[in-house]
């Protein structure tokens, strides 16, 4: 049995332009290709678009993705180690669930809220020291204010909005779109725009981030995995920094 690209696009929530990447860059080949031109996948190329999908999540760019499956080609257990990661990031979000089911039956029956049990599995104070470091503690205290002000609605419509240019940028990186090019400097223009509008950033009384920061940020991308997993990995998080450059050249 195999499906076409259509039915694994809508299954594996992609889209056939990004698996007719992967094929032209001998990612995930087709099974095979049918009279009318179309791509068809079996069995094992499904397990391969699970495991490339996983390999994405943890933050790997394409070509270290492509090394990865090279170097472990017994799928069921390269599968275990991403199930472990799962698991962990399972029990990381069901320690959020479990928080806020204990915030809501307090409010719903008028109980005093315990604040030690309020954020388990929550750390948005992951990158204080980093911060306050490069930009001072008054940028810290300016952004976390920020963020603290917001209803819970707010704050999860921003994480979306951060989150679909992630999702953007790194498709346009996977789809080779130029740094310089159209489409690549309107997401360079989204993300300045992005990153102007929290308070406590370089520019951010302007409205507008400071060329120096945009630079120092696409090179952070770049050399800290923790940012570059938002962006696809490496090779999204160098197509992000080289984008910005641009950008910052021309309108900062």
């Amino acid at each position: 049995m195999d499906w076409s690209i259509q039915e694994i696009a809508r299954i594996a929530g992609t889209t056939s332009r990004t698996l007719r990447h992967y094929d032209d860059i001998g990612l995930l080949p087709p099974s095979r290709i049918a009279p009318n031109g179309y791509r068809h996948y079996d069995r094992d190329a499904l397990v391969r678009l699970q495991r490339i999908l996983l390999l994405r999540e943890l933050g790997l760019g394409l070509p270290a993705i492509a090394e990865a499956l090279g170097n472990e080609p017994r799928e069921a257990h390269a599968l275990h180690g991403h199930l472990e990661w799962l698991r962990r990031e399972q029990e990381r979000l069901a320690r959020q669930a479990a928080s806020v089911e204990r915030t809501i039956e307090a409010l719903e029956g008028g109980e005093n809220l315990m604040a030690e049990q309020m954020f388990d599995g929550f750390d948005h104070t992951q990158y204080k020291d980093e911060v306050e470091q490069r930009w001072g503690a008054d940028a810290y205290a300016k952004s976390d204010a920020w963020w603290r002000g917001k209803t819970a609605a707010e704050q999860e419509s921003w994480k979306a909005e951060s989150a679909a240019l992630g999702r953007d940028w790194a498709d346009a990186a996977e789809r080779g779109v130029a740094p310089d090019g159209d489409e690549a400097q309107a997401l360079a223009a989204r993300h300045a725009a992005w990153l102007g509008s929290i308070p406590g950033t370089p520019g951010s009384e302007q409205g507008r981030p400071l060329k120096q920061y945009v630079l120092g940020l696409g090179d952070m991308y770049v050399a800290d995995p923790r940012f570059a997993k938002n962006y696809g990995g490496q090779h999204g998080a160098e197509f992000v920094r080289d984008a910005l450059a641009v950008y910052a050249e021309r309108n900062l």
